[in-house]
């Protein structure tokens, strides 16, 4: 044998060693688990034979507490580039069969390099976090590594898409990472995220609870909003991962892909003309909506368990990639609350940093009241989504279905926060208030003057007709520009797409700023 191949064989050899990251008892060990193995969610990620990987040998470089003894290729993180339906993605995966996964600075490097790559090449970034949190043994260099990998998040932030996949433990100062990106999936039954774990819970605040039960999937993603998406076991959340990828463009530069459909533009839907209830009272379903106008019924939900008065997440019409905001009426009656303007603005922000258009579905009673909303800051959080909505220079088209009052009618891309075409259904009510309330208001004194029942409510119903003859309906808002047209309800998909495609081409721009403060 030559010198040559000699040298190969020790190459492939070291390579092989490299790929069983932690040896095949650890992998074992993360099968029991029901967890699958850094480089197996790569592959199930990837397409096929695509993925070029970097820094394999890789290995950290410190020597107390005789870590000296324990090296491994890699170092707990696998990293590279590949493709996902032929587009170019950046990711890393942390190995949990090496030292638990814990981040050692040479570690982070890895990470912080790759994630330079993608911010160089303008392409996504997906992060696959499995990892027991700073490696102790390292001290400040491993809190060095975690602050890196953060300013790296805040500074591609807006520049491309960063996707967090948590298949683990992520805890302590890990979990920062996974907030600073754009979207967070968990993994039910195997993921929990949070900063301090049960013992040390139990141990300072006499508080007795389990991982799942403190920072689990089902917790994240129904109660604190911190997960975007909470998948059944891995594959569902990788193919969640992928699906997500397929309505956002490479960049901030680039445009969304466009899928075609046959799906017509021009389909119509009668059962719309029929949806809203005649008891202005009376919930309904606007999901049905939503599948109504965006091609094929297909829709991405973000947040689904959280804050479920208001509806965000991505779909498709006329092929192209837009962003659904949508109140629904079926939860808390459409009103907007704390929970509801977060998860609102932080996704109209995504979706205007990366050139997704808007498309609002309006039917919104108002903010709800009460102390608890007020006492948790009901008006700085509900100030978050009307500048969102003020900001975003991307496309927005605006349909309002049925109530749209007050500050929440503001808040909800109106005209006068830059909204580009606002249209509205017959059905719908745009006044300060309704009829109820506003007749309570306006002609309290004359009512309370009448003193024989029958006779006062036989006056306020007249005056509530008056008032409803005035603003429960679209008209005036249409006889002042406010509203560009009132649509029957059956063509919204059609005039929704006219609109898309003759704003396609919009361009707008802010003052300009260091930044702005967004009330935070």
């Amino acid at each position: 044998m030559s010198i040559q191949q000699e040298n190969i064989g020790k190459l492939v050899a070291r390579r092989e060693k490299a790929r069983e990251g932690g040896g095949k008892t650890r992998i074992e060990a993360q099968h029991a688990k029901g967890k699958l193995t850094a480089r197996e969610r790569i592959a199930l990620l990837l397409d096929e034979g695509s993925f070029e990987e970097y820094d394999m040998f890789v290995q950290h470089r410190c020597t107390d507490f005789e870590m000296d003894r324990q090296r491994f290729d890699g170092d707990g993180v696998v990293t590279g580039c590949g493709t996902i339906a032929g587009r170019l993605v950046y990711v890393f995966a942390q190995d949990f069969t090496v030292t638990g996964g814990s981040l050692s600075k040479t570690m982070s490097d890895k990470i912080c390099k790759v994630m330079d790559m993608a911010a160089k090449a303008g392409a996504p970034l997906i992060g696959l976090n499995d990892s027991g949190g700073a490696r102790i043994q390292e001290g400040i260099d491993a809190l060095a590594g975690y602050g890196e990998i953060f300013e790296r998040n805040i500074l591609y932030s807006g520049v491309i898409p960063q996707i967090s996949g948590i298949f683990g433990p992520c805890a302590g100062g890990a979990v920062y990472s996974p907030a600073l990106t754009d979207f967070t999936l968990m993994v039910k039954g195997t993921s929990y995220m949070f900063l301090t774990g049960p013992g040390v819970v139990k141990s300072v605040i006499g508080e007795d609870v389990t991982s799942e039960d403190l920072g689990g999937a089902s917790v994240h993603s129904t109660k604190s909003g911190v997960a975007h998406f909470a998948a059944a076991d891995e594959k569902e959340g990788i193919a969640t991962i992928k699906e997500l990828l397929s309505y956002l463009p490479q960049n901030n530069a680039d445009e969304a892909p466009i899928v075609p459909s046959k799906d017509p533009v021009s389909r119509i839907d009668d059962s719309l003309n029929e949806l809203i209830p005649d008891n202005p009272n009376k919930a309904y379903d606007m999901y049905k909506v939503v599948r109504s106008i965006v091609d094929d019924g297909r829709f991405l939900e973000v947040h689904r368990d959280f804050a479920k008065n208001i509806i965000v997440g991505f779909a498709r019409i006329g092929g192209r990639s837009v962003g659904v905001v949508a109140n629904q009426p079926a939860v808390l009656a459409g009103a907007l609350d704390i929970n509801a303007s977060r998860k609102a603005s932080r996704f109209v922000r995504f979706c205007d940093a990366f050139n997704i258009p808007l498309v609002t579905l309006v039917d919104v009673p108002g903010f709800l009241c009460g102390t608890r909303q007020e006492y948790g800051a009901i008006i700085t959080n509900g100030a978050k989504l009307l500048y969102a909505y003020g900001e975003a220079t991307v496309p927005k088209v605006t349909v309002t279905l049925r109530k749209s009052y007050g500050g929440a009618h503001i808040v909800m891309s109106c005209k006068q926060l830059r909204g580009d075409i606002n249209y509205a259904w017959p059905s719908s009510e745009i006044a300060v208030m309704g009829a109820d309330g506003a007749v309570g208001v306006l002609y309290s004194k004359e009512i309370k003057a009448v003193e024989d029942p029958a006779e006062k409510a036989a006056v306020t119903a007249l005056k509530k007709k008056e008032y409803e003859d005035l603003f429960s309906n679209p008209y005036r808002a249409a006889e002042r520009g406010y509203i560009d047209d009132v649509i029957e309800p059956r063509n919204t998909r059609f005039r929704v797409a006219r609109a898309l495609a003759q704003l396609a081409s919009k361009r707008q721009e802010l003052p300009a700023k260091k930044h702005d403060n967004l009330p935070l």
